[in-house]
């Protein structure tokens, strides 16, 4: 059986000599912040040395590279470049959106 995991994002990367840390955070079902937003509560954390780190940087990067160039995400740089009127309209960004692709 594989254990699968969900998370919203990472909250958190620290470095420690040759170990990285990132702290993996899921919104919760039941703790809301001042606006009344599910409040982002920490699940797991994944541990590994630092040259592991900068593969999955690596790879991480070339995926996110392949769902640019699919049109599945659109970086934020690009969208702020589109001139005001033109043809193609974007999307506006959602409150939603994530951080992760700015």
């Amino acid at each position: 059986m594989n254990n699968e995991l969900y998370a919203d994002g990472i909250g958190e990367i620290t470095v420690t000599g040759t170990i990285v840390r990132i702290d993996l955070m899921s919104l919760s079902p039941t703790e809301r912040d001042a606006n009344n937003n599910p409040r982002p509560v920490f699940r797991q954390r994944i541990i590994m040395p630092v040259d592991a780190f900068a593969n999955a940087v690596d790879l991480m990067q070339k995926a996110l590279g392949g769902l640019v160039e699919a049109g599945a995400v659109r970086r934020v740089d690009d969208i702020a470049q589109v001139p005001p009127g033109d043809a193609v309209q974007q999307p506006a960004l959602s409150a939603n959106a994530s951080p992760n692709f700015n």
